[in-house]
């Protein structure tokens, strides 16, 4: 659930708008991205999520200000809207990564926080949350985060601070920031074993399989799911 500033009836951003409509429009773009992903770009479906009065308003102060057009009861982003929401999304999501990996938050408190973080994240601390991370290509529910300039200049250029497991060398410690989605399978058994983010490991061993030491259990496991499990050099 997405928390809304609601505005006033009469409050439509324009020219010198105050911070709070500012997050009013971010937080318009962030709710048509979030529809379209869903196959959703009626106006009726906009309507349907957030009512047809703020709807309307909505739809009339994006208008205004270039960042979306509406043809036959569809909305589209105009070029400026399109880059506007990408960055909004992507600071969301990178935020709600941030709180659950490496805070270890979870539930609603999740969202809740991350909708704060989204609005006065600066690009280059959105960038360096960004590389710390190790470039997610989700969110904590398996959405897509857009992916930046740091992100375009990571297989050539950067050197993360988080990385695959697999990276690791033999006798390395490190920490478990967080394990992608596509392993929810496995995150249960891994959990038992103590495998979660913030336990510090050790690799003892690549070959034949990759071998890690949690506490004073070793665990083996394929190489496959080392590349979906991510670390951070213990100082």
């Amino acid at each position: 659930m997405r928390h809304r500033h609601r505005r006033g009836h009469d409050e439509i951003p324009r020219a010198g708008r105050s911070i709070e409509d500012q997050q009013s429009l971010e937080e318009d773009l962030e709710t048509l991205w979030t529809l379209r992903e869903r196959g959703r770009n009626k106006v009726r479906d906009l309507y349907d999520e957030i009512g047809e009065t703020e709807g309307s308003r909505a739809l009339l102060a994006l208008m205004e200000n270039r960042w979306i057009r509406v043809e036959r009861d569809t909305f589209s982003f105009e070029p400026e809207g399109e880059s506007r929401a990408s960055e909004i999304i992507r600071r969301h999501r990178l935020a709600e990564r941030l709180l659950h990996d490496v805070l270890d938050m979870r539930g609603e408190q999740i969202e809740k926080d991350a909708c704060e973080f989204e609005h006065i994240l600066s690009p280059d601390v959105t960038e360096s949350i960004c590389t710390f991370l190790g470039h997610p290509p989700t969110c904590p529910h398996g959405r897509p985060i857009p992916p930046g300039a740091c992100c375009q200049r990571f297989a050539k250029e950067v050197t993360p601070l988080v990385r695959p497991l697999s990276d690791l060398g033999v006798g390395e410690q490190a920490i478990i920031t967080f394990i992608t989605p596509r392993y929810r399978s496995r995150l249960h058994q891994l959990s038992s074993l103590g495998v979660i983010p913030g336990t510090t490991i050790r690799l003892r061993q690549k070959h034949p399989s990759y071998v890690i030491q949690v506490g004073e259990s070793t665990i083996a496991m394929d190489k496959e799911l080392t590349l979906n499990i991510f670390v951070r050099s213990k100082a």
